[in-house]
Parts: C-alpha cells; structure tokens; sequence
C-alpha cells in the first residue's frame, strides 16, 4: 500500500487514475501489517485504506476536539474525557433482556466519576486499573458519564487539558480507537520517508515529514500545527501540479496538429467589415494569443473564460474561420440542444454577408438532414459544424477537421472531450479551445487547469449597461416586483421569471415553471404573451416557444435554468429569480447574464431569505471574477470539486483558497525542477520521484518539460 496521502485514488479532469503500485520499499516498521482485535474491525480498517502502520500514519485526523477535564462537565454535554480507570466490574441489566452493563469509576486530577458502557462485558478484562483511556459520551442528571466511544491511550496519566483528534472513522473502527492505535505506533514516524529535496525544503522553510505528520496526530508535538499543515498540504499541491505538468508534456508530443499559419483572408475581411460591432481590448488580446496557438504544429488546448457578455463566442468563431480559410474544418460542441441551437443562430448572425457552409447536429436533427449534414461533413463539403454530444457519436466523420471549441466544457467528461479530439484527419488532432461561462478564480483555475494555457476576457463590451440586482422576501415586495416587471413590458421591454422545478414537488418547497407559467398567465400578466420552456419539453415546444420570445411575439418567458446559457435576447430588460437560495452563485449570475444585453437599463429581482449570503452578494457585486472569489469562501474548494468542477484535483489537506499562496509556489517549484530535471531522475528528485508516482500512477511516468 502506498501512503495515504499520496494516494492513488487521485483524479486529474475527472477520471479516477488507476491503482498506483507500490514504487518505493518502506522500512520495516511502516510496511507491518496493521493488527487490530477481531475481523469486523480488521475489516473497517481495510475500508478506510489502513492494511499497514505507514497507511495508518498516514491517516490524517479531520479535526481536534478539546478534551474536558471531569470537573468541567456539565449534565447533558457530550464531551471527550481523557482519564485513568480505578475500579470497573460488570454485571446485568434486567428489563426485557438480561443486558450486560459495564460500569467503572474515572479520574482525572479535577474529579472522578461513573461510566458507563453497555454491551460490552470483556471491557472489564481489557481496561483493569491503572489504564488511561479516552472516552467520547454524554454526562447524564444523575452524574453518570454514558460512553458511546472509547480507546485505550497507550500513556501514563497527564492533564486532561489537551486537544484530542479526530479522524476520519467507520463502523467497527472508531476515531478514538484509531487514536489509540496511532499512539501505539507513534515510534515508527521517525522511518516515514521525506520525499521532498533538502534544498527545496530549506528554501521554503518546511519541518520534515515525519514531524509533520507527528504533530499532525499529537497537539504541540515537535512543528507548530498549522506549519505542519502546511507542509503537508505543499507536499499535495506539489504533486498534483508535477502530475499537471507531464500530462501537458506527454498531450504535446503525441498531438500533432495542422499548423494555421497562413496570413489572413477571410477572417480578416470578417473582422474588417462583415463583423457587426467593434471588438473590445480583451477580445484583440486574446485572438492574437490564440492566433499564435494556432500557428504552431502542436494542438492548442486553451481555456477561454470571461465574464457573462464578455464575447467569447466572436473569439471561437476566429479561431473556427482561421481552419476555414485552410481549408479545413471547424466544430463547436455544446452541452444542451438549447444552448447549441443558439451558438448556430449566434454564428449566423456575426457572420452577416460571408458565405460559410455551416449546419446544426443534435439528437432532435431529422433522420434525412442528419444524413445529408453527415455526408457533407465526411465529404468537407460543410465548413463549419455545431452540435451537441450527437457531433462524437459513430459514424460521425470529418474530412479534415483542424479546430474544435468545447463550450461550457466542465459540463463534458474527458472521454466525451478525447472523442472529438480523435475526430481528427490523418493522425493529427484538432487544435482545442475550451470555453467556460463561469469565472474560476486563478487559485482554482492553476489547481485543476494547470495543464492548459488559459485567457481571460474581463472587458465587457461598449455599451453593455450595469444590471441592477434587489433581493426581495415579502409578499410586499412581491407585489412591488411584478408591478416593476408590468412597467417594463408596457415600454416594449420582455422579462424573464425563472423557477427552480419543472413541476411541483410534494418532496420540495418550491415555485414550479409549470404551475406558475398558468398562474401568471391568468393572475398578475394576463394581459401579456406568457410562453413556458424547460428541459422536459419535446424540442419542437422549446423551439417554438424560443422562437416566440426571441422574435417578440411573447413578452414573458417562464424558465427554468435551462436559460442559463447561450439564451441572447437584447430586448429582455428584467429577470425574477423565484426561491432563489436554491441557486449558487456562479447559477445566478449566469442567469442573470440572460438580461442587460441590449441599449436599456435592467433589473434582477432575486426571491429569497435576506440573511443568505449569497444572494447578498449577487446584490453587492457584478463582478463574475469577485463573485467567483466569494463562492469558493463560501463554499470551500471541497464542495467545488466533483458537482464540484471536473477536473480539479482532491487534496486531503490543501484547502482552496486558503492555500492559493502555498498553491502559487508549488506551481513555481514544480516548474523549476521540471525545467532543471525533466525525468526526475536526478537523486535528490529521486524520492520526489517515487512520491509521484505513487500519488498518481502511470499518469506520472511521462517526462516533464517547462
């Protein structure tokens, strides 16, 4: 078994790595098997990974509980208590059963007390006088102390002041029981192997391993807590970071790509004439880098990802016409039909005057325009593609296929991003852009992306308006928003209400699209043009009631978040957000992106409890990036991976952004030494080595380059 916190159920975008051997033999002490009384807790240990006392070390505790001297308990506290047993026996409880209780008298020096333990006789054999012990229960009225867990310290008496660890346990195997056993075997941290260079550890001032873990288990043992924590957390971030680095260098070399670097002729004349609006600085900025991607034999994998309204659509569509003035081909995939069908109506429309072949693929297309568009693709008769899943199915081929964009691409799993990589002619692959509608903050943009270049557009166009956001609660308020929403609609303007379900729930509190689509329709909008649109619908109603919104012939659109995306309607000046603490933040910003499109000032009204933190937040900032920066506070980098953002790799004890500082210079340290030795073979890099491998496998393996 390999330690666990460079374990090897690691993930780098998305997939699970597979199993990591052993790579490097440990010292007697830490390779012993784990020995534990009775199968069932031999096998929760085994649950939790601890077959030896390395992987045990290695456990980490999640948190530390203050241990209580007896004196300070109070009746009805459950507490930790960290005592000495001076007399136990036990006997039965007569009731329905003859129950075995186990009763003892403990001390600390404040006080003793009674515990108590039920159904466990042998207890009165394992903890005879004299033992100290940690008991984790509930103080009764009568004084009597119920002990729910317990475990055997393994130490002479101390105070009881101390912080006790927590660590992460199962049934059979308890957090104090797992103290206890660490405590047995605390001798063997002197044989834990430092993987880290001396001088990468003098420069950075890091405590060794071995004293690290140690005062990871043992408060005020040996390193200050928090700098061990530290070390510990840099050792992950230096891992997850080399393992980025291969992986980049290994996609480079195995993916040669065709090289777009001829002058411009169509997209410059798109850029100088045809395209109906000025770029801003950041969009220059960023065809010029991905221009320069292009250019160069080895396949491009961007990520573009820019505030809502920011434009990226016009940079995906550059990089899609530089393969079309090749002679090449171009695709872009999107994650819904809704959101590709607006990306096709997109395309269209900036490319007023050009004459592109282009065609839309979804699981909706009709049988006879799914074989023509797939002829014309096989044949490159058809330029330009847009699509969803349907563009990496079978029998889906390109001719010559140079650049593909990946929009909301966290939405797609790696092999579903591979596939249309493998759509590429001749042994080549298509050069990449990934795009993402959600601001990531640097912090966990380095940490899951640190294996792609990545752009930014934080400009947003000339003039888009400041969108004004107001939370409301009261059925007051309620009134006051739908008045505001009628004032908008009798000046021309459309508006938006989103809700959270598609029908009602009798399971979940919550506004419905459906129910209130009838309601509105009737009640406070009778007098407008109400359309409805949610995933269930069949294709045909979203496109119809799509179409009736983007054309005007509705005023209102009852949504659910399937709006959240790709939805461009300029004359929409106002959204309601009905239950809106159902939503993250990054989701209602999103949606909120669906309105201030167009010339006219607009307005978010967001439903929802006032002391939310969130929705005060949609209140006070329009900055996406700020907002993002807020929700990883809120929610912590743990809940973001694995809803949670494909991609991101799980650390046991990096915490997001707490460690964005220790992130930054794990990432320069991992750069320095891959410039310096690419293979890790030279010997102060070897443990480094090992430690890498064991983390992330045969992932791993592939020389580094900077």
């Amino acid at each position: 078994m390999v330690p666990a916190a460079f374990a090897s159920s690691r993930t780098l975008d998305g997939d699970q790595l597979e199993e990591a051997p052993a790579s490097y033999p440990r010292p007697s002490r830490l390779a012993a098997p784990l020995k534990l009384a009775g199968a069932k807790a031999q096998q929760a240990a085994a649950h939790l990974g601890l077959e030896c006392v390395g992987d045990l070390l290695e456990h980490l505790p999640r948190d530390r509980r203050e241990a209580r001297s007896v004196a300070e308990l109070m009746a009805g506290e459950t507490a930790t208590v960290v005592v000495e047993v001076r007399s136990i026996s036990a006997r039965s409880v007569r009731r329905r059963t003859m129950r075995p209780l186990v009763e003892a008298v403990v001390a600390d020096e404040t006080g003793a007390m009674k515990a108590t333990f039920f159904n466990q006789p042998w207890l009165a054999e394992r903890y005879p006088p004299g033992t100290r012990v940690v008991l984790h229960g509930k103080l009764s009225g009568r004084g009597r102390f119920s002990v729910q867990t317990h475990a055997r310290t393994g130490e002479a008496v101390a105070t009881a002041d101390a912080a006790v660890a927590h660590y992460p346990a199962t049934e059979g195997l308890s957090s104090t029981q797992i103290l206890a056993l660490v405590r047995e075997h605390a001798s063997a941290l002197a044989d834990v192997i430092e993987p880290l260079p001396a001088a990468l550890r003098v420069k950075e001032r890091l405590p060794d391993r071995p004293a690290a873990l140690a005062a990871a288990h043992f408060p005020g043992h040996g390193a200050d807590l928090e700098l061990a924590r530290g070390r510990l957390a840099f050792d992950e971030l230096l891992l997850a970071q080399l393992a980025l680095l291969r992986r980049r260098r290994r996609r480079e070399e195995a993916s040669a790509a065709p090289a777009l670097d001829a002058a411009r002729s169509l997209t410059a004349r798109w850029l100088g004439h045809s395209l109906p609006f000025s770029l801003t600085g950041d969009q220059e900025r960023a065809l010029e880098t991905v221009d320069a991607d292009l250019a160069r034999p080895q396949a491009m994998q961007r990520l573009l990802m820019g505030e809502v309204g920011s434009g990226k659509t016009v940079v995906a569509l550059h990089a899609m016409l530089r393969a079309v003035e090749h002679g090449f081909q171009a695709a872009l995939m999107a994650p819904t039909e809704t959101l590709a069908e607006q990306h096709f109506a997109t395309v269209g429309s900036l490319m007023p005057g050009e004459v592109v072949p282009a065609g839309l693929l979804t699981g909706s297309t009709p049988a006879r325009r799914r074989s023509d568009l797939l002829g014309k693709l096989a044949s490159g008769e058809l330029s330009l593609i847009v699509g969803t899943h349907a563009l990496i199915e079978e029998g889906v081929e390109f001719a010559r296929l140079a650049v593909a964009v990946v929009d909301e691409q966290h939405r797609f799993g790696v092999r579903q991003r591979a596939a249309l990589d493998a759509k590429g002619f001749a042994g080549l692959s298509p050069h990449v852009l990934h795009m993402t509608a959600t601001p990531i903050p640097r912090t966990l943009a380095l940490a899951g992306y640190g294996d792609l270049d990545f752009t930014v557009l934080r400009e947003l166009p000339r003039g888009r308006r400041p969108i004004e956001t107001f939370l409301a609660s009261s059925e007051r308020e309620r009134a006051r928003a739908y008045e505001r929403i009628r004032e908008e609609l009798r000046a021309g303007r459309q508006a938006f209400v989103v809700c959270p379900l598609v029908a009602e729930s009798e399971l979940l509190q919550a506004r419905a699209a459906t129910a209130e689509f009838e309601r509105l329709r009737s009640g406070e909008l009778r007098d407008f043009g109400v359309v409805l649109l949610h995933g269930q619908m069949a294709s045909a109603a979203k496109h119809d009631a799509m179409a009736a919104f983007a054309s005007g012939a509705a005023d209102v659109l009852v949504a659910t978040s399937v709006i959240e995306v790709g939805i461009d309607v300029p004359n929409a000046t106002v959204m309601l957000v009905e239950d809106a603490d159902r939503y993250g933040i990054s989701q209602l910003h999103q949606l909120r992106g669906r309105i201030g499109r167009g010339a006219h000032a607009s307005v978010c009204l967001l439903f929802g409890p006032r002391e939310s933190a969130r929705l005060r937040a949609l209140a006070a900032y329009s900055d996406g990036f700020k907002l993002a920066e807020i929700d990883l506070e809120l929610r912590g980098e743990g809940e973001l991976v694995g809803t949670r953002q494909s991609g991101l790799a799980q650390f046991r004890v990096a915490e997001l952004p707490r460690d964005a500082g220790l992130l930054g210079r794990a990432r320069a340290w991992a750069e320095r030494i891959a410039a310096a030795d690419p293979e890790l073979a030279e010997p102060e890099n070897a443990l480094l080595a090992d430690a890498l491998l064991a983390a992330y496998g045969e992932e791993a393996r592939a020389p580094i380059r900077a």
